[in-house]
């Protein structure tokens, strides 16, 4: 697989970022357009709005979200439009704006496209 590394929005771009992708449904706080500086901005890969909510960022909670946003993905069309990116481009960062760099969607996301057949 491609290089697919993850990384919080407010962090300066780098040249090694390559193709940067935002992977939040909502748009990151304190950002402007030209701020966050990305390439594509996939809102649909993101968890549903409820699972959003009911996780919300809370540790206790981190297996079963996980569980079931691997479900949600399986089943999400835009998948197969940030697989055509990753294929498109030899680094693709995604972005996520989350305060907690240990449990969060982009984490999820990232392990999953690792366990898809290459």
């Amino acid at each position: 697989m491609h290089n697919v590394p993850i990384k919080r929005i407010y962090e300066p771009a780098a040249e090694t970022d390559g193709y940067r992708v935002l992977i939040d449904r909502l748009w990151p706080r304190g950002l402007t357009k030209e701020g966050a500086m990305i390439d594509e901005w996939m809102k649909d890969i993101a968890p549903s709005v409820t699972l959003r909510k009911w996780f919300n960022h809370d540790p206790q909670k981190w297996q079963q979200f996980q569980h079931e946003y691997f479900t949600e993905l399986t089943n999400n069309p835009a998948l197969k439009s940030l697989l055509a990116s990753i294929q498109n481009h030899k680094t693709i960062t995604l972005l996520y704006a989350a305060k907690d760099e240990r449990y969060n969607h982009a984490i999820v996301l990232q392990h999953f496209l690792q366990t898809l057949p290459k």
